[in-house]
């Protein structure tokens, strides 16, 4: 092979006379060579070698099949070895599906955005970060509720992500806005959807979700299996909160972190100038949408109840969602059953109700009826004569006795 510069230089020696033996002398090449140059009056770029490839032919067939199994090669690669008697490398078929791999990540990314009119539509969704709470981090689970017209926020935090944390977020929501929407959007949680077939869409509602949609009068939709960008807009606002709202914060209590999110969704949140709208979340909302949610005025809450099964341990409680209930300490070790309606919880045994405490958030509190440790001479809960205190109480774990200490001053075990 020559550069152009030598095929020059060989027109040019030919022009002055010089014969194809000297000019090859000169340019050290073959006289053939300088020949078939002069021959074809000038430099060209050699044509390309074209070689047979193994899946010539059958490129519609592997497309095809690349997309039917959602871009796995090495199944492609084995369908072609079963089905058309064709053996290739992994790496084979991966050069020649790369072009229809950008593709598919394109359309994976691919999100038309959806606008919807004024009270019809809120997304909801849960996040979930650690906080740093009494100076050590707690697993935080945040419900995110967005208003799909104007934008608006309404934030709670919770210890899990329960069924009646779902309910009691949307409630919370419905009452901040004044109203409810004509339909929610949600993702396919267990605790709302029991089955969303991903080829046919069709949907199985939770039933307690169902009774709480007629209750509240919304239409339920639930984004597409795998496709969280339905909501897009919520999942932005689940996003916005733990960068802005929760990012680098340090807070004493549960009880600070939802005061926090209060304030912020107040002061900052619903003010904001929204990138999309170029309002603030708030402005928007009471001029368009506001009368167009159904009013909640004389709707009461929708209760969920759960009803559980505990040991009593030595400690004379009952250990709720990370937090402990104290029951009679005469039932330690005894299994008691456990209702959880609405912010009350009840503790029965053998069919009668021995305690009931007020539903705490959070985690790690104790929470204490005093009455329940009267018997135990000498306990440190037990009430002076006299004195007015409430009935219960929240302490810390040291205040509380083992259970070696009680049977010594009752005079044994029961």
């Amino acid at each position: 092979m020559r550069t152009p510069e030598e095929v020059s230089a060989m027109l040019a020696l030919k022009a002055r006379g010089w014969g194809s033996k000297r000019i090859a002398t000169e340019l050290g090449c073959s006289r053939n060579t300088v020949k078939r140059w002069l021959a074809t009056g000038g430099w060209r770029a050699p044509s390309p070698v074209v070689r047979a490839k193994a899946l010539d032919g059958l490129e519609d067939w592997v497309a095809e099949r690349f997309r039917r199994h959602a871009g796995n090669a090495d199944v492609v690669r084995q369908e072609l070895a079963a089905e058309k008697g064709i053996t290739v490398s992994l790496r084979t078929v991966e050069r020649a599906v790369a072009p229809l791999r950008q593709e598919l990540r394109a359309e994976a990314r691919a999100t038309v955005r959806f606008e919807t009119r004024p009270g019809q539509q809120l997304q909801i969704d849960f996040g979930e970060r650690r906080v740093e709470i009494g100076g050590g981090q707690v697993k935080v689970f945040f419900f995110v509720a967005t208003l799909g017209y104007s934008r608006r926020l309404h934030v709670r935090a919770f210890p899990g992500e329960r069924q009646e944390h779902w309910f009691e977020g949307m409630e919370g929501a419905f009452r901040r806005f004044g109203g409810v929407p004509e339909e929610v959007l949600l993702d396919n949680a267990r605790a709302l959807i029991s089955h969303h077939d991903p080829a046919t869409r069709e949907v199985t509602i939770n039933p307690r979700l169902h009774a709480f949609a007629r209750h509240w009068g919304f239409r339920v939709r639930a984004c597409a299996p795998y496709r969280a960008r339905t909501k897009g807009k919520d999942e932005r606002g689940v996003g916005y909160v733990k960068r802005n709202a929760i990012a680098g914060r340090r807070f004493e209590s549960f009880a600070a972190l939802e005061a926090h999110l209060e304030a912020w969704i107040r002061e900052v949140a619903d003010v904001r100038i929204h990138g999309t709208t170029g309002e603030p979340p708030c402005l928007r909302f009471s001029r368009d949408e506001a009368h167009r949610l159904k009013p909640v005025d004389g709707i009461p809450a929708f209760l969920t109840s759960r009803d559980l099964v505990r040991r009593v341990s030595s400690d004379c409680a009952v250990e709720v969602d990370g937090n402990a209930y104290s029951v009679p300490w005469r039932l330690i070790g005894e299994r008691v059953s456990v209702s959880v309606t609405g912010t009350e919880l009840r503790v029965s045994h053998a069919g009668r109700e021995v305690a009931c405490h007020r539903l705490r958030l959070g985690r790690r509190a104790r929470i204490v009826d005093r009455t329940h440790f009267e018997g135990i001479t000498g306990s440190p809960l037990a009430r002076a004569e006299g004195q007015a205190e409430p009935e219960t109480a929240t302490v810390s774990p040291e205040l509380l006795r083992p259970l070696s200490e009680y049977e010594a001053v009752a005079g044994g075990a029961w």
